[in-house]
């Protein structure tokens, strides 16, 4: 069931963080083990101020209720890493009350148009296994299967994938 979202850029670490809070846990406790996520999500919950800092992170409402975040960045998480034209998906989680129902897909469209407008034509993420439905219904397609390094004791299992647009 679709519904009304309004997306917006981020600017409250707190509403970012939220969402992460509500939505990482619950979703991925089907893919991973419960000691994988007692020691990944302390790790991941947690808005990322460079990240924020950086202008491309959105938030999406629904009835003035924050329900879902996505962003991108030119630097590739962990390297820091830039190649011309490729950016790379951020920070994404909808609350679990909210999933199927658009929010991903209307996030996922801000991030595509920000990124196109400055010359970005390909997105990379690195997704959690239970998002790789998510992110092949966009268009990407899974390139391997990587683990993480989280800290200094996590190695967080995960698709790197990829999509043109």
């Amino acid at each position: 069931m679709s519904q009304k979202v309004a997306v917006c850029l981020a600017q409250s670490s707190d509403a970012v963080t939220a969402v992460l809070t509500a939505s990482d846990p619950v979703l991925m406790n089907a893919s991973y083990d419960a000691a994988m996520l007692a020691r990944a999500l302390p790790l991941m919950v947690y808005a990322n101020p460079a990240l924020l800092a950086s202008g491309s992170v959105h938030l999406a409402e629904v009835s003035s209720e924050v329900v879902g975040v996505g962003g991108w960045t030119p630097e590739r998480p962990g390297t820091g890493e830039v190649e011309p034209g490729l950016g790379h998906i951020r920070h994404f989680a909808v609350h679990p009350a909210r999933t199927g129902r658009g929010v991903g897909r209307s996030l996922f469209a801000a991030c595509r148009s920000q990124a196109g407008g400055r010359g970005f034509c390909v997105f990379e993420c690195y997704s959690s296994l239970n998002a790789e439905p998510f992110y092949r219904a966009l268009g990407f397609h899974a390139l391997e299967r990587r683990e993480i390094p989280m800290g200094d004791t996590v190695r967080f299992p995960a698709v790197l994938m990829r999509c043109r647009f």
